[in-house]
């Protein structure tokens, strides 16, 4: 099956209540910690570029994620990963994954990327990216991101931490780290 995947406009809108709902579906049947979002916020993602969509042959809704930054550009978050269950187990996570991970450097070069989960596939695909895990020391200190996380189950996890440690992984792709040698981009600290 082929997909397209794009950067999400005013065209996609129309699939946000879908998104919202395929990801709290997900939450509740995996029983992780995915923070909650409303079609309203997913909307205003679409409408500034900072989200990929990835559709099937039909222009039915595949897959989606999103974009956010934090302390003045500093630090990017990719978030809402989600996958339509008719589209699980063909490689287009990684596809998604792949493309707003190209769209955050593209947006934001300089800045830090960071993901938080729980998820073994999620952890396996920022891996392959050039991602390392790490303590939350090194994500953003921002407060707004954090308020993000009071929607998960797990919140009261974060806040009894005070903010250092929860269930999910954190993650950082730092482009200090790497360097880019004839359109390849290699690790640094190999």
């Amino acid at each position: 099956m082929e997909f397209n995947i794009v950067v999400a406009d005013e065209s996609c809108v129309k699939y946000a209540p879908e998104i919202v709902e395929e990801i709290y579906r997900s939450s509740l049947e995996r029983g992780t910690g995915i923070a909650k979002r409303t079609p309203e916020y997913i909307i205003s993602k679409m409408k500034t570029g900072k989200a990929v969509m990835a559709l099937d042959e039909d222009g039915k809704f595949a897959g989606f994620s999103y974009i956010e930054s934090w302390e003045g550009k500093k630090y990017v978050a990719n978030s809402g990963l989600i996958v339509a269950h008719e589209y699980r187990g063909l490689g287009l996570a990684m596809k998604i994954k792949e493309r707003i991970f190209q769209l955050s450097r593209e947006m934001f070069p300089d800045a830090k990327i960071f993901s938080i989960t729980t998820g073994a596939a999620v952890m396996k695909m920022n891996y392959e990216l050039g991602f390392r895990p790490v303590p939350y020391s090194e994500l953003t200190k921002d407060p707004e991101f954090w308020k993000g996380c009071e929607g998960c189950r797990h919140f009261p996890i974060l806040t009894e931490k005070n903010y250092k440690m929860c269930l999910c992984t954190g993650l950082l792709y730092d482009p200090t780290e790497h360097i880019s040698v004839h359109g390849i981009e290699i690790n640094k600290s190999i």
